[in-house]
């Protein structure tokens, strides 16, 4: 039997191209000390604008999954080598990842107090390790049971940050699990204590690969262009995730807590069903649809210019000349903004013309 080709909805590349500039804008401010509160992320429990960003980058991996595989699914078509082929892009990304690693150790200064020489965690490891495992449940396990895993991903998570007890950011038990494993290579280490954490860490990707879980069910959903039940997920995901964080476990996107993951969830579903109606059905311009065809070039770009620019004298001396002379009128946070601001333009005139020249560039 012939395999339909894969889906492709330009909602889904349009809200996939807004995460990844509001990722550029959150991680590239003009200056880290003057920020917005809404503009940054929370300092350990809570959750702000830009916590949602990366779980809705996780679970539009796993709508992409669906759209992929779901029509090899249905015609029942051997998925022996798209499997294969998945499970070498994760392998690609989390090298492109680690590769990038490397290069912002040798570019970039340290922090007062950074001794992490090289961290194996991080956006885009994540990002591998979700797209592998993710794509591997999609192929292998069914619809139902596939709820039952990331049901079962939420419950062992929470069960096991419940029996730890301690939340703090040194001492929970991802972050204890990070120290022993990571050590030095963690995101945070404290060699005289051994105490340290990462936010992109081991376990607490078992509560990120549920985002994911999450986004190839309602993918499924996605391709019959079946709304209702996406849309009734996310409340019930949002509501459940709030009921949780005021009875049982906070919203933390560093620890990727179980109400996290679900409140998360649940606002992706309904920014991917409200995404679908506006283009799909009312005819609205996808905005965001030319980052979405090259969301990791873009990704990978930013963080070469991030290495770029605050490697060298060229950060500080764009912002002094450029930028500076704004704060009298504009204030200091609003400039570090507009600083922020000028990436994403930058970056929208270069998909912009690789759009016109329909170059797509994929790992």
């Amino acid at each position: 039997m012939q395999s339909s080709p894969s889906q492709r909805f330009d909602s889904v590349d349009a809200l996939r191209g807004l995460t990844v500039a509001a990722m550029i804008f959150v991680n590239d401010p003009g200056d880290w000390s003057h920020i917005f509160g809404p503009f940054g992320h929370s300092p350990w429990h809570g959750c702000t604008p830009p916590d949602l960003v990366f779980p809705t980058f996780l679970f539009l991996v796993g709508v992409s999954l669906a759209l992929a595989g779901g029509p090899k699914l249905d015609n029942a078509v051997d998925t022996t080598a798209l499997q294969r082929s998945w499970w070498w892009r994760a392998a690609r990304i989390i090298a492109l990842g680690w590769l990038l690693a490397g290069i912002a150790v040798l570019t970039l200064p340290s922090s007062p107090g950074d001794t992490v020489p090289w961290r194996p965690m991080g956006i885009l490891p994540r990002i591998g390790i979700c797209f592998g495992l993710g794509g591997w449940l999609y192929l292998h396990l069914a619809t139902r049971t596939r709820w039952f895993v990331y049901a079962g991903l939420l419950l062992v998570y929470g069960a096991l940050l419940l029996w730890w007890g301690d939340l703090t950011r040194d001492h929970s038990l991802p972050s204890r699990v990070d120290a022993l494993v990571l050590g030095r290579f963690a995101y945070h280490y404290d060699a005289a204590t051994g105490l340290g954490f990462d936010p992109e860490g081991l376990l607490s990707t078992l509560g990120a690969l549920s985002n994911t879980v999450l986004g190839a069910l309602c993918g499924d959903w996605l391709r019959r262009r079946q709304l209702r039940p996406i849309v009734l997920t996310g409340i019930a995901f949002i509501a459940a995730g709030l009921l949780l964080h005021w009875t049982v476990l906070p919203l933390n996107k560093n620890l990727w807590t179980p109400p996290f993951a679900l409140f998360t969830g649940g606002i992706s579903a309904l920014a991917l069903a409200a995404a679908h109606a506006l283009v799909e059905r009312f005819g609205v311009p996808p905005v965001g649809r030319r980052f979405g065809v090259n969301a990791i070039t873009v990704y990978t770009g930013s963080i070469l210019l991030l290495c770029l620019l605050d490697g060298t004298p060229l950060h500080g001396w764009l912002y002094s000349h450029l930028f500076d002379p704004m704060i009298p009128a504009l204030g200091a946070k609003a400039v570090s903004h507009v600083y922020a601001l000028s990436e994403v333009l930058f970056w929208w005139l270069v998909v912009l013309w690789m759009d016109k020249k329909r170059i797509r560039l994929s790992i």
